[in-house]
């Protein structure tokens, strides 16, 4: 499964970015809180450095990864199987095998909504799987095909 031929939308970048940029901003809202229960609890006053840290240093470090994520994720459609390839640091390949779909939904949250992307999810009996971040032309044409596909499986079957 080395080298599957479909990338993500380049846009999904920018929403990556954003994604970061809010949980950065609900981390500074945490550290405030934290820094107010310091100082009116005589909490010890080093609580503030990691704390501080972790939230400055995850958002540094997510926004570095950005581009790492993007360049390894990765899926493809086959007669067989949908396989997917995702992660820089702990590499993850998966083939759901065709016969084994039971639905396929497409879905998009606000971000994905404000940028024009949609999510394929993958639905088995055991567990789901998502191509997260296609344009929701892609993701219209996978369903269409992912449901041809099953449906042909079902009929080779009986």
């Amino acid at each position: 499964m080395q080298n599957l031929s479909e990338q993500l939308p380049a846009k999904i970048k920018t929403v990556w970015r954003i994604s970061a940029l809010i949980v950065f901003v609900c981390g500074l809202i945490v550290w405030a809180i934290l820094a107010w229960v310091i100082g009116h609890f005589d909490w010890p006053s080093w609580l503030n450095y990691p704390a501080g840290i972790l939230v400055v240093g995850g958002f540094a470090l997510e926004l570095t990864l950005v581009p790492y994520r993007y360049r390894f994720w990765r899926y493809q459609l086959t007669a067989t199987d949908v396989e997917i390839e995702s992660g820089f640091i702990f590499h993850q390949q998966t083939a759901v095998p065709i016969s084994r779909i039971q639905n396929v939904t497409l879905q998009a949250g606000p971000l994905f909504q404000l940028f024009g992307l949609q999510t394929v999810e993958v639905e088995t009996a055991a567990t789901s799987h998502e191509i997260a971040g296609v344009l929701p032309a892609t993701a219209e044409q996978l369903k269409q095909q992912l449901m041809a596909l099953a449906q042909q499986e079902d009929l080779d079957e009986s």
